[in-house]
């Protein structure tokens, strides 16, 4: 995990801050994109949600989902239960070195999978296990969906900025996230964001077919 919780950062540690700050920035908006415009769930799909943080992706996917998020936060952990526990189950974990989740064998299959903000967090061979993590829970034609800030062509020196500051430490160009995740997902496609934020900031969102 590449992260950076110093200073004002480690705000960000505390779930009701995070989800303070999230809000603050327009986090509402860009997840209601997100979950509309690139998961697009069905009522009834079953999610599997890594690096779930605080559960406010529940927020924005339909009644009747099955839901499991998984993050390595025991306290995000908490305030999702506290949150959203009737809705879904969250546990606390991370995926390991084989790209398994130690306690969620035998969970799967999942139609979607979604990692949200999660990959500028961590570093090649993480983020390559968190791909290998997805495609073993999908089911046959099942969906992977990612979102991070990015570097991108173009981009505004004040965007280029805030990007370069976030609290994950491995923000990449849309090309080096897509790289590391279409040996395991082929037709792996990267749609570039502007502008995803209130704070000038650009992501990329991936999307990969099992």
């Amino acid at each position: 995990m590449a992260q950076n919780d110093t200073g004002l950062r480690r705000l960000l540690t505390w779930p009701w801050f995070y989800d303070f700050f999230q809000d603050l920035v327009g986090g509402v908006a860009i997840r209601r994109r997100f979950v509309n415009e690139f998961l697009r769930p069905s009522p009834g799909a079953r999610v599997l949600d890594v690096g779930c943080g605080t559960g406010n992706m529940l927020s924005y996917l339909p009644d009747g989902c099955g839901y499991l998020g998984f993050d390595f936060s025991e306290a995000y952990i908490e305030a999702a239960r506290a949150r959203f526990g009737e809705r879904g189950r969250f546990v606390c974990a991370r995926v390991d070195a084989q790209g398994a989740v130690q306690g969620l064998e035998g969970e799967g299959p999942f139609d979607l999978a979604i990692a949200f903000g999660v990959l500028h967090h961590l570093d090649d061979a993480e983020a390559a296990r968190v791909f290998d993590c997805a495609r073993r829970a999908l089911k046959p034609g099942g969906r992977l969906a990612t979102i991070d800030p990015a570097f991108v062509p173009g981009q505004g020196k004040l965007a280029r900025y805030v990007v370069s500051r976030d609290r994950g430490r491995n923000v990449r160009t849309p090309e080096g996230y897509a790289g590391l995740g279409r040996g395991i997902f082929p037709d792996l496609e990267a749609h570039i964001l502007r502008d995803t934020l209130r704070i000038p900031s650009d992501a990329v969102v991936l999307v990969g077919k099992a």
